[in-house]
């Protein structure tokens, strides 16, 4: 008996040391450059528009969503790739808790909460509503709405579908994959049926991807949104949708942010 007390004290003292260790090895610096960094403190964004020889310029040095991203910018062979990187500054410094972990992972869930959304339109020089609705469905035939979903403890992979009405690119399903990681939580949004512009096909099913990962960085949730997207080969689309784009994913970071602020300031 002494025996085994002695073993679990020793594995106890090891995960404790480990957790430990976890929570000091990841900071802002150590995910993105000390540029970028500095930049980031200061509560700016930073944004990076491609539209030729696309590559991952932004990308948090992190090996899972580095292959992830790559991956899918091999599969799509993008028109264009939108980066954006930002940082939510926490109330207090430290690692998250189990808590407030979960409570992220739930808010990213949300996806009701996106109707109404608003980003700022180039073509009609104003601000313009993203999706009228946004509603969790139970498949991808988008045929029976569900409560948007919530968890007590983050499952390690999980996948929903959504149906949102997009108020340019009309009303479409979208497949999410969650991945729940230790320091990170990420997920990808891709589109099952085909985006339209007016009577065009702006962007075929399969032919969206965003990425979007958010870090548990001390001080800081470090928040990168990738955007990609194969549009259909029309004069004027490309610059047109990417322009459109960037102004979509920021409006997700606001979004996001938003949210967040439920975890960290909650309301009564």
């Amino acid at each position: 008996m002494l025996k085994m007390n002695r073993r679990r004290a020793i594995i106890l003292m090891f995960l404790v040391l480990g957790q430990t260790l976890r929570a000091q090895s990841v900071s802002l610096d150590s995910l993105v450059s000390q540029e970028s960094a500095a930049v980031l403190k200061r509560g700016e964004n930073i944004t990076r528009f491609q539209a030729k020889n696309l590559s991952a310029a932004l990308i948090p040095q992190d090996r899972y969503i580095q292959d992830l991203t790559n991956r899918k910018i091999g599969e799509l062979n993008p028109s264009f790739f939108v980066e954006i990187l930002s940082a939510y500054r926490k109330p207090s410094a430290g690692a998250w808790t189990a808590g407030e972990r979960a409570d992220i992972f739930n808010q990213t869930l949300a996806l009701s909460s996106l109707a109404e959304l608003q980003y700022y339109s180039i073509s009609r020089g104003r601000m313009h509503t993203f999706f009228e609705t946004s509603t969790v469905v139970s498949g991808p035939d988008g045929k029976t709405p569900r409560p948007d979903p919530g968890y007590t403890e983050p499952p390690g992979e999980l996948t929903i579908y959504a149906r949102q009405k997009d108020m340019t690119f009309g009303d479409n399903v979208y497949r999410y994959d969650y991945y729940a990681l230790p320091d990170s939580l990420i997920y990808v949004q891709e589109n099952l049926t085909d985006m339209k512009y007016g009577i065009v096909t702006a962007i075929g099913k399969n032919k969206l991807c965003s990425v979007i990962a958010i870090y548990d960085a001390g001080e800081y949730l470090l928040m990168y949104v990738a955007s990609m997207a194969k549009v259909s080969s029309l004069p004027g689309m490309n610059n047109r949708i990417g322009g459109s784009f960037t102004n979509r994913a920021q409006a997700i970071l606001t979004w996001f942010s938003g949210r967040v602020d439920r975890v960290f300031t909650p309301t009564e």
